[in-house]
């Protein structure tokens, strides 16, 4: 039987079954545990202030905590004397944004600068989920993707109030921080991409859970191997791409029953023209959510940085991609294009004023001219007071003249110029 009780009431030896209020708030990444006297000192020292415990797995407690039915009963009332009313977990939402009520039918924007804080916090707390899933992995034992979901609905979110912030603050990552930063930025442009293609809601979240567990193969790739900076022998090569099938594998032995999961996982560096792998699958073999992680998988590997090499720009980078042919889906890879814009939050580019920007922002109903924060004059071979240029204002008659590359005006940080 379940019960609803105050965070002062739990003791060692309840189960708890979830904790309620916002995943962020609290410090544990498994959603259900059998509580021991730190797990409850902790609880206790977090901001949750409700929890459900299974009396059916664990210790009762006080007869004063009000019962309700199972989890799944909507009707159920889960308040406690003497707490606040709280929601269950759920995905954090800014306090200074309002999220619109279930099926309203209305969206919330927030923007970039608002955004980018969230997401920053979304990330720094996701990275430990995902970090202690891995390491379930490596051990051998079961993982409980379940705990995941909380997260994907944070990152869906997180890219509905604004599309751009998470996936270009997840681009900056450590070598350190790669695989797991990585699986969440994929899950965010996975979010971006299906949105962007029309897909339902709950495809939108069925993206994002694959996009999040794509890489769980490489949690038994050896560290050495993955994190090589010189060129990979034949046998590591092989080692990385069995990535895939251990993944497949993995959560399979888990308990995941999603196709979409796992189909992602097992098929998600295969190409258009078959030359892919673990299957060597070729064109509508491949199923639309494979294709989408194909992409979304591949933007993110070349944008960061690895221990083998820098990351590549966000314009470079897709107009590399476009220039793939037979990798890619053209369809999917378009609607990706739409989805981030032409030029990227965070790329240099010249103006045809010949001044130096960074773009910092997009305008969808104008790709090709994006928000800037103009630096650098190159006449006067000299920086600028930094300003903010609309290109797509109407008293506007600058434009995009040609990309940069950082590195080429001696320019390693940035994102300094236009992160909050």
């Amino acid at each position: 039987m379940l019960r609803t009780i105050r965070t002062d009431q739990l003791r060692p030896g309840m189960y708890v079954q979830r904790l309620c209020g916002s995943w962020l708030d609290h410090p544990f990444w498994r959603g259900s545990f059998l509580a021991d006297s730190a797990s409850v000192a902790r609880v206790q020292a977090s901001g949750v202030q409700t929890l459900v415990i299974d009396n059916a797995l664990g210790i009762d407690a006080e007869p004063d905590a009000p019962r309700h039915a199972a989890s799944g009963d909507a009707s159920a009332a889960e308040v406690v004397q003497g707490a606040p009313s709280t929601p269950t977990a759920q995905a954090a939402t800014p306090e200074d944004i309002t999220r619109p009520p279930a099926g309203s039918g209305g969206s919330t924007v927030s923007s970039f600068d608002a955004e980018v804080k969230q997401a920053r916090q979304l990330l720094e707390s996701g990275r430990a989920l995902v970090e202690a899933m891995f390491n379930e992995a490596r051990l051998g034992r079961s993982v409980d993707t379940d705990a995941a979901t909380p997260l994907v609905e944070a990152l869906c979110d997180s890219v509905l109030r604004n599309p751009h912030a998470l996936v270009s603050v997840a681009r900056l990552k450590t070598a350190d921080d790669y695989t797991y930063l990585h699986s969440m930025a994929v899950a965010g442009l996975m979010t971006a991409l299906a949105r962007q293609l029309g897909l339902s809601e709950d495809e939108v979240h069925a993206a994002a859970r694959g996009g999040l567990l794509h890489d769980m193969g490489k949690a038994v790739t050896p560290p050495d191997v993955l994190n090589k900076p010189g060129s990979l022998t034949e046998d590591e090569y092989s080692a990385i791409r069995r990535h895939p099938e251990e993944g497949h594998r993995l959560l399979i032995e888990s308990g995941v029953d999603d196709a979409a999961t796992l189909d992602i996982a097992l098929h998600h560096h295969e190409k258009m023209d078959g030359t892919g792998y673990p299957h060597r699958l070729s064109g509508e073999q491949i199923s639309r959510m494979a294709r989408m992680a194909a992409v979304c998988d591949v933007y993110d590997a070349i944008t960061s940085n690895r221990p083998y090499k820098r990351g590549w720009c966000p314009a470079e980078s897709l107009k590399r991609m476009a220039s793939w042919t037979g990798h890619f889906d053209p369809v999917i890879f378009q609607a990706f294009v739409k989805s981030l814009g032409i030029y990227p939050v965070g790329t240099l580019v010249r103006l045809q004023s010949q001044q130096l920007g960074v773009v910092i922002e997009q305008s969808p109903a104008a790709l090709l001219k994006p928000k800037v924060r103009v630096f650098h004059c190159l006449r006067r071979q000299s920086r600028v007071l930094m300003y903010d240029l609309d290109l797509a204002a109407a008293d506007c008659n600058d434009r995009v003249l040609q990309l940069e590359v950082p590195g080429d005006w001696g320019i390693r940080d940035l994102e300094k110029l236009w992160l909050p």
